[in-house]
């Protein structure tokens, strides 16, 4: 097993400027096995003069808390276990949970499972305030990093794979970052608004750097170690809810929302014309065939728009709410696009496909407003108060 456990050469805390304290946060889920290694790490890495504290933000169902505070007792510097019952936005959620409650002005985030090399958090911390950098990025993807701890081809495609698809959907974003996959950083306490982070799954430096973006990045390589102990916690489920994340980053200005509305409109022709030929195939007359088989389109769009493009907002509605509200603007868009085109056939003169097209441009449009307006936007606290007088 690989260890690289020396601190760098020529780096010394009196480098590191004022201020130079450092809150290590840890977010660990089932990781009782790899804590005593972990801080006997941070332990031999960071030198005295520099203030440290390391704060757990722990989701486990296992004895993981009892471990770190038992482990604690051996530490020359602070350490606190917060310990969520409700584990909110997963180990992203938790890393805010930590962000929240350091009091240090330098935050380096880190793994419980010893993949990431303690040894590097002075020089972490060194580069930032050196590069007068908000962000500092422990990175395997540039000259003398490595990832090598990537267990089996499969990780390093997927690793890879999930990186190109971030940069390419975020390169103004991410410019300056080669891995915004890592879940190694330093960051300045006063460069980064916990409020404004949505977490949702493990990376939360594309979190970080999508919503809240540093003004000044910089980089440290560093050689990705095998795990210490335990499983890794990458699985399939965790790679949906990070493609999820991705759709809801990406789409959150109107624009982009609009876009995506768009394309979920366009796919749900598909389940649309299979109920219509199923229904007819039965027998069933084309009119309610017609009107059946547009509530199947109406459903599988309003199961991608929730999953999609308004999953933060889906708190301030029942999900029946949601659906009635849905269900009634689509179904209105249908009865009202008829009496338009013949409006534009009959009184402006238009050819029956342009009337359609233009009929069907305008109904989307007031279609999405009204998707945001009716369904998503929160309710005002006014009207909620004067119902509950």
């Amino acid at each position: 097993m690989s260890e690289h456990t020396a601190p760098t050469p020529g780096l010394d805390a009196a480098e590191i400027a004022e201020p130079g304290a450092v809150t290590v946060v840890v977010p660990t889920f089932n990781e009782s096995a790899n804590i005593r290694r972990l801080l006997r790490l941070i332990t031999e890495s960071v030198p005295a003069r520099l203030p440290c504290e390391v704060v757990f933000v722990d989701d486990s169902t296992d004895d993981t808390p009892e471990v770190i505070r038992a482990a604690a007792q051996d530490c020359p510097f602070p350490v606190a276990v917060l310990h969520r019952a409700e584990p909110v936005g997963g180990l992203g959620g938790a890393v805010v949970e930590g962000i929240k409650a350091a009091t240090s002005e330098w935050i380096v985030v880190m793994d419980g499972d010893c993949q990431h090399p303690p040894s590097l958090i002075p020089e972490l911390v060194a580069t930032g305030e050196r590069a007068n950098a908000g962000l500092v990025v422990a990175s395997r993807y540039i000259e003398g990093g490595s990832r090598a701890g990537l267990a089996g081809g499969y990780r390093v495609t997927v690793s890879r794979g999930a990186t190109w698809l971030t940069k390419a959907l975020f390169p103004r974003r991410l410019h300056g970052i080669s891995d915004p996959m890592s879940g190694f950083f330093a960051i300045r306490r006063s460069a980064v608004s916990a409020e404004v982070l949505k977490p949702l799954g493990y990376k939360i430096l594309l979190e970080l750097a999508v919503r809240s973006r540093p003004g000044r990045v910089a980089e440290v390589p560093f050689v990705f170690q095998d795990r210490f102990a335990g499983e890794s916690k990458s699985t399939a489920q965790e790679g949906f809810r990070f493609l999820r994340h991705l759709a809801g980053l990406r789409t959150a200005s109107p624009v982009a929302r609009m876009v995506g509305f768009g394309l979920i409109g366009a796919s749900g022709f598909v389940p649309n014309l299979v109920g219509l030929w199923a229904l007819t195939a039965l027998g069933t007359h084309y009119v309610p065939a017609e009107i059946l088989a547009n509530q199947l389109g109406v459903a599988w769009n309003f199961l991608l728009i929730e999953q999609l493009l308004f999953r933060d907002r889906r708190a301030h509605r029942r999900r029946w709410d949601r659906l009635g509200r849905f269900a009634l603007l689509a179904n209105a868009d249908l009865v009202l696009r008829i009496p338009l085109i013949a409006l534009l056939v009959g009184r402006f003169g238009m050819g029956a496909l342009p009337a359609t097209a233009l009929a069907l441009a305008m109904t989307f449009v007031l279609r999405f407003v009204g998707t945001e307006a009716l369904v998503y936007l929160p309710r005002r606290r006014g009207s909620r108060a004067r119902r509950a007088a």
